[in-house]
């Protein structure tokens, strides 16, 4: 696999490199984002966008091309230098920030960090329905600092309600060569189930949350709906 790039470079370079997407995608009060998505943390923003687009809610994503795997750290993810970052990050109530990882010992752990703890146990818990041959982590504690998304900067900590950060091993995005004996899967023509299984998680996190939350909405309206209308813009 390609090594990592952390040469530093800022924000703003970073999404006028050839070849990178950014996506924004402005529904409901909950955003989704991989802003390590592509190349770099892979099958990230797949997940998150369809997480998205299933459960009415927002997206926003920053999609690396192949031969490109550039990290910048997520405190360097600036809302100042994009403004359609700026855009998720005001029309947001909540985030939920899909990320990959890989660390000795951890290949089964999805991790649940980021500043809004309440959100962070309520979407182990759906993940852990989802998932339940996978230990899913929401003690704060128990997460490797490097890997707690707490840091006020962290897009998932700048809008008014604040948000989660989930850390996912290749293992769960189907990276492994776990893929390839898994019986009556063809990794060919056919996405991994563990990917299923955790979108469909984060689909029912992301819609009890807007109830459990939200006030009653009148009749006939979703308590994901916006505050207007969706619009989609890729450049």
């Amino acid at each position: 696999m390609q090594d990592v790039d952390r040469t530093p470079i800022s924000f703003a370079e970073l999404l006028a490199r050839p070849g990178v997407v950014e996506i924004l995608d402005l529904k409901g009060p909950i955003g989704f984002c991989a802003f390590h998505g592509g190349n770099l943390e892979r099958v990230t923003e797949q997940i998150a966008s369809e997480a998205a687009a299933r459960s009415g809610s927002s997206f926003y994503g920053v999609i690396q091309p192949r031969g490109m795997r550039h990290h910048i750290p997520s405190t360097l993810v600036d809302p100042a230098q994009s403004p359609k970052l700026a855009a998720f990050v005001a029309h947001c109530r909540w985030v939920i920030a899909v990320h990959g990882y890989g660390l000795q010992g951890h290949f089964a752990s999805l991790l649940c960090g980021g500043g809004n703890r309440r959100l962070a146990s309520h979407v182990a818990r759906h993940i852990r329905d989802a998932l339940p041959a996978y230990e899913t982590i929401d003690d704060i504690d128990r997460i490797p600092k490097s890997l707690r998304g707490l840091h006020p900067a962290n897009p998932c900590n700048l809008t008014a309600g604040g948000g989660m950060q989930l850390e996912l091993p290749p293992r769960v995005r189907g990276l492994t060569p776990l893929v390839l004996a898994w019986p009556s899967h063809d990794p060919k023509t056919q996405r991994f189930p563990h990917v299923n299984h955790l979108i469909d998680g984060l689909i029912q996190a992301a819609r009890s949350w807007a109830r459990e939350t939200d006030p009653p909405c009148p009749t006939g309206q979703s308590p994901m709906a916006g505050t207007g209308p969706g619009s989609t813009v890729i450049s």
